[in-house]
């Protein structure tokens, strides 16, 4: 089997600001999938869900557009425009427990005041905490 050799990392500025467009597509995500059905069901029954299940909502929501996107390129829509790719450390496609594992990983990373972010500037290889930890990264795309 051949080995596969890993592609040159981007900046960090490049990966924040593909963090930032991830984060606008992500507001038309958000309304389509949730703030949508969640309006439809209080007009209608007048019914409102707890936090909770809207929070785990959003959470599933989510994961669902971030985990099917790597899973099928690496790539998510924000990631193609700025011809970036999540791939292992050692450059192979990551498995599927790896995505979740960055997926879940990565909320900590960004809502504790983005401390995985600013990890980054300390990071030998320059890389987000929640790759750090589930063994991935950002390449430029092969």
């Amino acid at each position: 089997m051949q080995a596969v050799t890993a592609a040159p990392l981007p900046g960090i500025r490049r990966r924040l600001a593909s963090l930032l467009y991830e984060s606008l597509l992500l507001l038309g995500v958000w309304a389509a999938t949730f703030m949508l059905p969640h309006l439809a069901l209080g007009l209608a029954f007048g019914v409102a869900l707890p936090g909770p299940a809207l929070l785990l909502h959003v959470f599933a929501v989510f994961g669902i557009y971030f985990i099917w996107y790597w899973n099928h390129g690496g790539q998510t829509l924000a990631m193609q425009t700025w011809k970036l790719q999540l791939r292992m450390a050692d450059g192979s496609k990551p498995p599927l427990s790896r995505l979740l594992l960055r997926y879940a990983v990565s909320w900590p990373s960004l809502l504790l005041f983005g401390a995985g972010l600013l990890w980054a500037f300390f990071d030998r290889e320059r890389q987000f905490l929640h790759d750090r930890l589930a063994g991935t990264r950002i390449e430029f795309k092969r």
